[in-house]
């Protein structure tokens, strides 16, 4: 079946590494991108397959859910991935405004939009209030020490998102929302994973696998909104996406609401 992935953010790392691979299925792929400088980086992602489009348009100003609504009236996607996001780095206002104020406004407009089946959200594995049940006290040990660090303001705005996607996807029983929620990003080429609820808050997941797993996701039917953490490990990516399905697994589980 002919797809239609929009991919926010889209001159980011793990985008320039899934794009091919979506483009490899005969997809229709379109990217927006911040700068019309990097139109030719995008242009040259190209496979000779699927169609590829890129827009230049602002994240940034997205503060308003009809801002969002209209850039999917004008795509006309069927599902979207987030990629985009400042990192936490530069100014703690651009953090919330991109990480939080326009990913917000895009799972909103997602759920708003019939035509759109799915939505898998890039975060961060530590972005979380509560320690779950399958963690031991190092993990959460661990986590509340990248909390008290120069990455506070970057999970707490990953962390609205997150549950903002929680919260209102449910509305409608054929749309599936995904947050998924890899470790510490390398460089290493893609292997196995650990995907769903990790043994531990530790670890890190290429950002070849992260794609890889990203591709499966949007390819899974049986998939309903859930939080997935992502680290390496030992199962392969494609095995991993269907036994999370099959086991409806939801790593928000147990997680607290925003205050």
């Amino acid at each position: 079946m002919t797809r239609h992935i929009l991919i926010l953010g889209g001159h980011g790392k793990i985008a320039q590494l899934l794009t091919p691979l979506l483009l490899r299925k005969s997809w229709t792929v379109t990217s927006i991108i911040r700068t019309s400088e990097q139109i030719p980086t995008i242009e040259g992602l190209a496979t000779g397959h699927g169609k590829l489009n890129v827009l230049v348009r602002s994240l940034e100003d997205v503060k308003e859910v009809s801002q969002a609504k209209g850039i999917l009236d004008e795509v006309k996607p069927d599902s979207i991935v987030w990629t985009a996001g400042a990192g936490g780095k530069g100014p703690v206002e651009r953090t919330f405004a991109v990480d939080r104020d326009a990913a917000t406004c895009f799972v909103r407009a997602a759920v708003d939009t019939p035509s759109i089946s799915k939505l898998v959200l890039i975060s961060y594995l530590a972005c979380r209030r509560a320690s779950p049940s399958w963690w031991d006290a190092d993990s959460w040990e661990y986590v509340r020490k990248v909390h008290a660090s120069s990455l506070a303001d970057y999970c707490e705005a990953k962390l609205q998102a997150d549950q903002v996607l929680v919260q209102e996807a449910p509305q409608r029983s054929d749309f599936a929302a995904i947050s998924l929620r890899p470790g510490m990003l390398t460089d290493a080429t893609s292997g196995g994973v650990e995907l769903g609820k990790t043994k531990s808050a530790r670890g890190n997941i290429s950002r070849a696998s992260v794609a890889e797993t990203v591709s499966a996701l949007l390819e899974n039917e049986a998939l309903s909104t859930c939080w997935l953490d992502l680290l390496d490990g030992d199962e392969d990516v494609g095995t991993a996406v269907d036994l999370v399905a099959q086991g409806r697994v939801d790593a928000a589980e147990g997680e607290k609401a925003h205050p």
